[in-house]
């Protein structure tokens, strides 16, 4: 009886919802990751070819790892389907988080949920995937800290699902 009382008053978030602000928070996250490493004087798209290929190796296999860096349309793609789709599974894990607070409390909690995300990712499935340990550091958790703030934005911005008529999910 509680149970059923407390599934009743759980909104789930509508896909719209949810791909909007996965994508959103997704740019932004790469867009932040390409200013640090403009500021540190690094070359954005050395580095970018490099992610691209760490994050392709996950469904190509690692022989890609052992490729120069250089444009592949194959690696990009991959890379790209992969950053926004995990984007996409991360804005509705943070959905229940920031629905019914305040903006402040939202952006707080996308903020501690990127560090979440950022120890996960890179220190948790690194066990899996130990190439990716390469791309630990400061930057990179402020790049994780920035996708939750994003996340958490784009639902603050967004009308509450009962009120854009939006199926959910």
């Amino acid at each position: 009886m509680l149970l059923g009382r407390i599934a009743s008053h759980r909104r789930k978030p509508a896909w719209a919802a949810v791909a909007i602000a996965g994508g959103f928070a997704g740019t932004v996250s790469v867009t932040v990751q390409l200013l640090a490493w403009w500021l540190q004087a690094a070359d954005p798209l050395e580095l970018l070819l490099r992610d691209a290929r760490l994050t392709a190796a996950l469904v190509m296999g690692q022989k890609i790892l052992a490729t120069r860096a250089q444009w592949q349309w194959a690696v990009f793609c991959s890379a790209t389907f992969i950053h926004y789709a995990l984007s996409i599974v991360y804005a509705a894990l943070a959905y229940p988080f920031v629905r019914r607070v305040s903006v402040f409390a939202a952006l707080l909690a996308g903020a501690v949920y990127g560090l979440l995300i950022y120890a996960v990712n890179l220190h948790g499935f690194t066990l899996l995937f130990p190439w990716f340990s390469v791309t630990r550091g400061v930057d990179t958790i402020i790049v994780h800290v920035a996708f939750g703030v994003a996340v958490a934005a784009g639902y603050c911005v967004l009308p509450p699902v009962e009120k854009r008529g939006l199926p959910s999910v």
